[in-house]
């Protein structure tokens, strides 16, 4: 279980295949404290430690991973949002985050807004997975708020902190970003759904 709150950005130093699953190796000030078989969420990917040295740590991730998020990208050099699991009797200072993408969605605009910035995404509402505007979503790991709400489509606004300490700051038109849509609003529309 995570918050959705980034505490540092990883750096990619290998991705290796292995049959249909990938070993990615990532540098992060967070490899001193982790631990064999301790889980941590990759753009919002909960992944398990597989492997640790004194300055990395390496994670694999299975092909069903591949296929319903954007880590199938990742290469040598590329920064990645990290957050380790979230400790029981602490604040939630995000919202409750599974680390279980449900799809990628698409950057489709950037408007720096006089020191914030809103991003648009769009996303395949086949998958019956909604926002609400207001509602949470989790995009690569970071706990947002929704604005502009559609069908197929949402806002959020960025403060200069956010920017400047994820991923964001990378991000333009046609960057794919993996989405956790709020984990009550999938039971809430799962259950209407049955009616």
């Amino acid at each position: 279980m995570f918050t959705g709150i980034i505490e540092t950005l990883g750096t990619v130093t290998a991705v290796e295949p292995k049959g249909g699953n990938l070993d990615i190796t990532i540098e992060s000030i967070l490899t001193q404290d982790l631990k064999i078989d301790q889980s941590v969420a990759h753009n919002g990917v909960c992944l398990t430690v597989v492997r640790l040295t004194d300055l990395t740590y390496t994670v694999t991730a299975i092909a069903e991973t591949l296929k319903k998020t954007n880590l199938h990208s990742l290469k040598t050099n590329d920064s990645v949002n990290l957050e380790r699991a979230m400790i029981l009797g602490s604040r939630l200072d995000g919202h409750i985050v599974q680390g279980h993408v449900d799809q990628t969605g698409e950057c489709i605009d950037v408007q720096e807004e006089d020191g914030s910035w809103v991003f648009s995404f769009k996303y395949d509402a086949a998958n019956g997975n909604p926002t609400i505007e207001k509602g949470s979503i989790t995009i690569d790991g970071t706990s947002l708020t929704v604005v502009n709400s559609g069908t197929n489509t949402f806002d959020v606004a960025i403060i200069p902190y956010t920017y400047e300490h994820t991923r964001f700051n990378t991000y333009k038109v046609g960057t794919i970003v993996n989405l956790e849509f709020d984990v009550i609003g999938k039971y809430v529309a799962k259950l209407m759904a049955l009616k």
